[in-house]
């Protein structure tokens, strides 16, 4: 089956590609796979499977159960379906862009760079099994940083059984982190963007010192908050507009949930309960 499955009108290969995946529900490697594919959408249409596998990072049998999964006979009927729909363009010149289109284009080297760092697993791997063993796990963000370590908590919930969520400083966040460690809490995340507020460096020193390993999320290794971090993962912010731009942390937050689920063993099936809950409440517009 190699029906096209562009609608979206638009001329460009990674967009065709994201069209593609579209409306198929995948696995995690699954999405491991059409991320890469995205990120060499020029490139894809000339990879064998087992090139397209090392790139991704999974094994050559993934590649086809993908791309079974997208509708095709195999992995050949997919990869003649993007040599029709996904050719080789020729990149415009950046000279060209204007401030906005500079900001996102600066952002999306960040986003490059990011995935050039993920190349080795092991450090999120690393993370994501000291934040799930953590009940409860204090999620740590303030200022700049508050959105990022809301979203984080909010996903986390659906899967992890107590996620604390500190994202109001003040005298009370000392007596937060205590109360998490009388609880059991082991370690703690932290979103740490700029500027640092002085009290998020406080606040990690403080939570060291009451026994927990502290897992930042910062924009650079040489970050204030790498000093009080035990475990630090970095992803640039975009500086080319008036207020940063935070695209590479958010997305190493998601990362960081998707490692979690691998080691919650009841993931995915806290994750079926709340769409069947949902579902019964109506709780989303379908």
């Amino acid at each position: 089956m190699s029906a096209d499955r562009n609608t979206n009108g638009t001329d460009s290969p990674a967009a065709r590609l994201q069209a593609l995946f579209e409306g198929h529900r995948l696995t995690p490697t699954q999405r491991r796979i059409a991320h890469s594919m995205v990120r060499r959408a020029a490139d894809v249409p000339f990879l064998s499977s087992v090139e397209l596998a090392e790139l991704a990072g999974v094994s050559q049998p993934s590649v086809t159960r993908f791309a079974v999964a997208l509708g095709f006979d195999g992995y050949p009927a997919l990869r003649r379906h993007l040599r029709e729909v996904a050719p080789v363009e020729q990149a415009p010149d950046a000279g060209s862009y204007n401030e906005y289109q500079q900001a996102v284009e600066a952002e999306i080297e960040n986003l490059r760079h990011l995935a050039e760092v993920l190349a080795d697993p092991r450090p999120v791997q690393k993370a994501g099994r000291l934040l799930s063993a953590s009940r409860p796990l204090p999620v740590l963000g303030l200022r700049a940083a508050a959105s990022q370590a809301y979203g984080f908590a909010y996903f986390a919930a659906k899967v992890h059984p107590d996620v604390r969520l500190l994202h109001e400083g003040g005298t009370m966040i000392h007596d937060r982190i205590d109360a998490a460690v009388r609880a059991g809490a082991t370690a703690l995340l932290c979103f740490a963007l700029p500027r640092h507020p002085r009290e998020v460096v406080d606040t990690l020193a403080y939570a060291k010192e009451a026994g927990l390993t502290v897992v930042t999320v910062a924009d650079s290794a040489f970050a204030p908050v790498a000093k009080v971090s035990d475990l630090l993962l970095p992803a640039a912010v975009g500086t080319g507009l008036a207020f940063d731009t935070a695209c590479a942390p958010m997305l190493l937050g998601r990362v960081l949930l998707e490692a979690m689920c691998d080691d919650l063993p009841d993931a995915q099936a806290r994750l079926e309960e709340f769409d069947a809950r949902a579902a019964n409440r109506g709780l989303f517009v379908e």
